[in-house]
Formats: structure tokens, C-alpha cells, sequence
């Protein structure tokens, strides 16, 4: 038995050996699949709306009307509120101070015409501004000044070499040249200034009446557009009104209570769009984005809804998060969903 054990283990070992030592090859390892990195960069982001306004009063006063309240819709140029202000103005009152204004401007652009009109240009200064004769006729007065100084205190006695008869003929003489040459650069420099001043007045009035019409028009055009709304809120500063149509949003005005120019009391926001901004987005990954790039974005609040979206803007600036340099990215969406909020938090994927 133990022989014929040996004999056995002595067999397979030989075959083992011949197996290895044979030249057939060895059998060929099956290779792997290759994984293809996702080339996707995803970064946290908010949701706002398109546009927001925070709107401050231009005068204090006790809060005499609330006409609308959080979550309200407003029209463009809509009355949120109404304070009391023995200086303040509605619109209507703020409108009749604009035109009398504006007649005002009128009247003061003529009589300053007028007077410019009447005044009597020197042939000197043909073919120049009134800053140029300015100019000039310095120039001509500083020359005038230094001609005359020698002789502005010079008495008989300085002029001893010539006989005493000829000495006050000289002397009368020669001062009085140079002291009339001064008069008359004197007069001609303020003739400059005269003239100078007439165009300057006349240049004002054009300007404030410009301000006057650009103020009337304002108060008075009946769409409300954005453009006009903040001479509106200047001028009719006892009134709060909606810059654009929107949502009320935030709202700290209370009947009866006294509100402070310059404090943000309501906020209105255009909620017809929305647009996503990240918080997160590296240095290494802005490089890739650019306006108009396709974006999807999934609001944490809303599951396995996807949104859809393009690019809008690439921040210049960076800020830090964390040690790491990133910069904001907006995202307008193209897709809505009623359950969206302002502020929700967001996973945006920009495919590279």
C-alpha cells in the first residue's frame, strides 16, 4: 500500500512537471472594461429670482396707508404705501410742482438768452470762446502788470541824469503809457469774465431746464416704465410704489407706526423668471463655463424633478469658501415648477 501510494504521488508530480515545461501558452487574462471619467461639473447653487428691489423711503413719516401685504402681485407703479410728511409729495402734487418747474426753466433760459443776446462782444475777441478771451486777455493784463511795476513808485529823483524839466516830461510820460496799457487790459479782462459769465448762466438754465422736462415727463408718463421710476420715488416721495410688476415679498411698513427714509422697507421681486447662482464652483471648473452652456439643475425641496436651464452670466470676481477660491455662476432656468421658493437650495450639472 505504501508502495504503490509512492508510486502514484510520484506520477502526478511528473506530470505536473511536464505540463510546465511544455511550450503550450499560458491561457490569456480576459481584459477589463475601460471607465470613462463623468465628464459633468456639479456644483451647489440658489434659487432667486430673476429680479428683486429693495425699496427704502425718501422721506420719514408715520405710516398713514399698508395697501398690500406679503405675497401680494403689483402692477408697475401700483401704491404699496402712503406716509405722512408736511414735505413729502403724492404724485398728483409732485406732477403740479414739475410743471411750474418746467415753466420756471423756460423763463430763465430766455432772460438769460436775452441778456447774452444784448451784450456787446469786443471785436478783440472775434473768433474765440469765452474761455479763450479769458485766457487772452490774462495773459495781456499779467504782460500789462510787469510793463508798469517799474514805474508804479518812481519818483523825480530817479531820473537825476536829465535836467529837472525833462525829468517830469519822462517821467509823466512813460507811466502814464504803461499805466493806461494796464487800464486797458484791465477792462478788457473784465469784459471776458462778463461774458463768460453771461454764457455760464445761460448753460445752467439749458441744464435745469433739461432736468425740469426729464422730472415732468417721469410724473407724467402713464405706463409706469422701470426707467422712470426713480425720479418717481423722488418726486413723490410721501407715495411708495411697485418699480415693476411683481410679488411682495418682504413688507415692514405698519399703519401708525414711523418709517425712516433710507431703510429698506419693502421688497418687491419679478418672480416670471428665476435663475440659480452657485456657491461652490471652483476655480478649476469655471474655466469650462460659459455663457449660454446648457445647465440642469435638481432643487433639493423638489426630488426627482430636473430642471432645465442655460448659462446667463460667469462671475469676474471670486470669493473664498472654505480655502477655495470660486466664483458665482447664474443659471436662468427655462423650466418652473410652482413649488419653487426663493432661497431653495439647488445641485446644478453643467456638462463640459
Amino acid at each position: 500500500m505504501k508502495t504503490s501510494r509512492l508510486i502514484f504521488v510520484f506520477a502526478l508530480f511528473s506530470l505536473i512537471l511536464a505540463a510546465c515545461g511544455s511550450g503550450t501558452p499560458a491561457a490569456q487574462a480576459t481584459p477589463l472594461p475601460t471607465v470613462m471619467a463623468d465628464n459633468t461639473i456639479v456644483a451647489n447653487a440658489q434659487l432667486e429670482p430673476v429680479r428683486f428691489t429693495e425699496i427704502a423711503l425718501n422721506a420719514s413719516g408715520l405710516v398713514s396707508e399698508v395697501l398690500v401685504k406679503e405675497g401680494d402681485k403689483v402692477t408697475a407703479g401700483q401704491v404699496i404705501a402712503r406716509i405722512q410728511n408736511s414735505q413729502g409729495q403724492t404724485l398728483e402734487s409732485a406732477q403740479a410742482a414739475a410743471s411750474q418747474s418746467l415753466t420756471s426753466a423756460y423763463q430763465a433760459v430766455r432772460d438769460a438768452q436775452y441778456k447774452l443776446d444784448n451784450f456787446d462782444v469786443p471785436s478783440k475777441f472775434s473768433g474765440q470762446t469765452p474761455v479763450q478771451a479769458i485766457d487772452s486777455t490774462l495773459q495781456n493784463l499779467n504782460t500789462a502788470r510787469s510793463a508798469f511795476e517799474p514805474y508804479k513808485y518812481l519818483s523825480d529823483r530817479n531820473l537825476q541824469f536829465t535836467p529837472a524839466e525833462e525829468r517830469t516830461k519822462v517821467y509823466e510820460s512813460t507811466a502814464k503809457y504803461y499805466k493806461s496799457q494796464l487800464d486797458d487790459a484791465w477792462a478788457y479782462y473784465r469784459l471776458a469774465i462778463q461774458w463768460m459769465q453771461l454764457q455760464s448762466n445761460l448753460d445752467n438754465a439749458k441744464a435745469q431746464l433739461d432736468q425740469a422736462q426729464k422730472n415732468y415727463n417721469s410724473l407724467q408718463d402713464q405706463s409706469f416704465a422701470e426707467d422712470t421710476a426713480g425720479a418717481r420715488a423722488a418726486l413723490a416721495n410721501a407715495e411708495v410704489r411697485a418699480p415693476y410688476a411683481g410679488v411682495i415679498t418682504d413688507l415692514k411698513l405698519k399703519v401708525g407706526e414711523f418709517a425712516a427714509s433710507g431703510q429698506p422697507v419693502v421688497t418687491v421681486a419679478d418672480t416670471s423668471n428665476w435663475v440659480v447662482k452657485t456657491t461652490d464652483l471652483t476655480e478649476i471648473n469655471v474655466v469650462s463655463i460659459r455663457e449660454g452652456q446648457p445647465a440642469t439643475v435638481k432643487l433639493d425641496a423638489i426630488p426627482g424633478v430636473e430642471l432645465k436651464g442655460n448659462v446667463l452670466s460667469v462671475g469676474q470676481n471670486y470669493s473664498k469658501n472654505q480655502g477655495d477660491i470660486v466664483y458665482e455662476v447664474t443659471v436662468l432656468l427655462t423650466d418652473q415648477n410652482p413649488a419653487m421658493r426663493w432661497g431653495m437650495t439647488s445641485a446644478v450639472t453643467f456638462a463640459k
